[in-house]
């Protein structure tokens, strides 16, 4: 994923999570807020309680490549914090994409049909 696609400020990141919409699932929470550019941007967030570093990192770059996948299909314009639950550490790629594109879906952030696309594939 690009660095113009990165939230990296952390004072950014606690704006999106006191202010933004969330919502939630067994493995995510996604927090948004709108943005003035013409992209959208992303950040990940992994406590030290769900593993080590190279849990945390290995966490990271699965939902960045689940989230890089489906880019072409998020909406532009929105700040993006997806923040990582403790049973994430226990599932595979597939089900962290699965639940990324759920959230998405759910906050309306995926342009139509995306999902129902992706599903009649598999």
């Amino acid at each position: 994923m690009k660095r113009r696609y990165r939230i990296r400020e952390n004072q950014r990141f606690q704006e999106i999570r006191r202010q933004g919409v969330s919502h939630s699932n067994k493995l995510l929470v996604i927090c948004y807020l709108p943005n003035t550019l013409p992209y959208s941007r992303f950040g990940f967030s992994v406590s030290n309680r769900i593993g080590n570093a190279v849990t945390r990192n290995k966490i990271k770059r699965r939902l960045r490549e689940a989230v890089r996948l489906q880019q072409g299909s998020i909406q532009a314009g929105w700040d993006i914090v997806f923040i990582a639950r403790q049973p994430i550490k226990f599932a595979d790629y597939h089900q962290m994409d699965a639940a990324c594109a759920r959230l998405l879906w759910r906050a309306h952030l995926l342009q139509q049909n995306v999902l129902l696309q992706k599903n009649d594939k598999s």
